[in-house]
């Protein structure tokens, strides 16, 4: 295991429910206001806390340009009232960015350069398109054995699914499984991770030609269908390749979301009398080829494991992010990594998956079923768009 100087905990983790991208609660809301808002929740839920000690806040964005650019984390952090003497920076790993931003406050602490720290992470779907507003490649990729970087996500989930033999009737029924398992949670209380949010609609009244602004609290995530079935799932058409498998019914939702989680050191825990949810263990980041980046976390997953100086039985909780069902799958039967243990509150397929936002999110969840369900060690990992796979590892403390 590497060497480090002090132990980094999580004592706060919270989240926005994720809304649907373009149609959903979110649609017309800044991301920076979904920001700030998650950084007050987390905060507010550590009131002994003095805002001042934080020395950074550390936010994933997978496209930080337009309305969420401009370092939206120091925007974000400003307008949710902290300091203008605590630091922001935006960190962009596509979609492990918001694990990253955990792992780099942890690192901050566990080096002995920080006592308390911010790790959050933040994207709208809905205002800034999948590829950003003006995607462009450097020609070069497409002589060389790189020109995997171009292909969409989709296509790298067609490749997945064809070298690693992942059927379309496995990625159905896993989707399936997905909301029927995301419904469940929901029915059973479980999201606790989640901060209920006022969302204010803003609606015009054509008998009264008045502007009526119209609030309700959201406080659940939009994507969980109650109407999805097996034949319904198998009556959607392939969407990336003509004789493909991977449908809009076995991929994740494009969605709008904010999560935040607040760490400190063992001396910042005793000047504010404050009681950790979790230690963070371990991380690790894995390239693989672009065209099969959906297989990243199986290089991951064992690499954040040794350092974390455990084995994979001793995970009880896995939050393996659902890009693609075919994709997860692979990692899962590569692995042998246990069905229970993965996603059991269901996935990015049924929950949403706000790209820069997902692995803050993801960690949210986890640390919070860790403390509902007892168990000690959770892992929170994903594929990584242009080729990667990441993981990090929380021990419940």
């Amino acid at each position: 295991m590497p060497r480090q100087i002090e132990e980094a905990y999580v004592v706060a983790a919270t989240r926005t429910p994720i809304g649907k991208a373009h149609r959903g609660s979110f649609r017309n809301t800044r991301p920076d206001d979904l920001l700030a808002f998650a950084l007050r929740a987390a905060l507010a839920t550590v009131p002994s806390l003095d805002p001042a000690a934080i020395e950074d806040v550390v936010v994933g964005c997978a496209l930080p340009e337009g309305v969420q650019g401009y370092n939206v984390a120091r925007i974000g952090l400003l307008l949710a009232g902290l300091p203008d003497t605590v630091g922001g920076i935006t960190i962009n790993r596509f979609c492990s960015s918001g694990l990253n931003a955990v792992s780099m406050a942890a690192d901050r602490i566990r080096c002995g350069e920080a006592d308390v720290m911010i790790a959050a992470g933040v994207e709208s779907m809905s205002m800034v398109p999948m590829s950003g507003h003006h995607p462009s490649f450097n020609e070069r990729i497409y002589t060389d054995e790189n020109y995997g970087i171009a292909y969409g996500m989709g296509l790298t989930a067609e490749r997945v699914a064809q070298q690693w033999k992942v059927s379309r009737e496995a990625q159905d029924a896993f989707a399936l499984q997905s909301h029927q398992r995301a419904l469940a949670a929901q029915a059973a209380g479980e999201f606790t991770d989640i901060s209920p949010i006022e969302v204010v609609d803003v609606v015009p009244d054509l008998q009264t030609r008045r502007i009526e602004r119209r609030s309700r609290t959201l406080a659940l995530d939009e994507g969980p269908r109650a109407d999805t079935s097996a034949e319904a799932l198998a009556r959607l058409r392939p969407v990336f390749a003509a004789k493909g498998s991977v449908t809009a019914g076995n991929a994740s939702q494009t969605s709008d979301g904010a999560g935040a989680l607040v760490l400190m050191s063992g001396a910042a825990l005793a000047r504010f009398n404050l009681t950790p949810m979790a230690r963070f263990a371990s991380f690790a980041v894995v390239g693989v080829p672009p065209e099969v980046m959906g297989i990243g976390p199986k290089a991951a997953i064992p690499k954040a494991l040794e350092r974390a100086g455990i084995r994979q039985d001793d995970l009880d909780w896995i939050e393996l992010n659902e890009a693609f069902a075919a994709q997860a799958l692979a990692v899962m039967n590569e692995l042998g990594l246990d069905p229970a243990r993965v996603n059991p509150l269901g996935g990015a397929i049924a929950l949403g998956h706000p790209l820069g936002a997902t692995g803050a999110i993801r960690s949210a969840q986890l640390i919070h079923g860790l403390q509902r369900r007892q168990g000690r060690y959770g892992m929170v990992t994903m594929c990584v768009g242009t080729g990667m796979g990441a993981a990090g590892i929380f021990e419940r403390v």
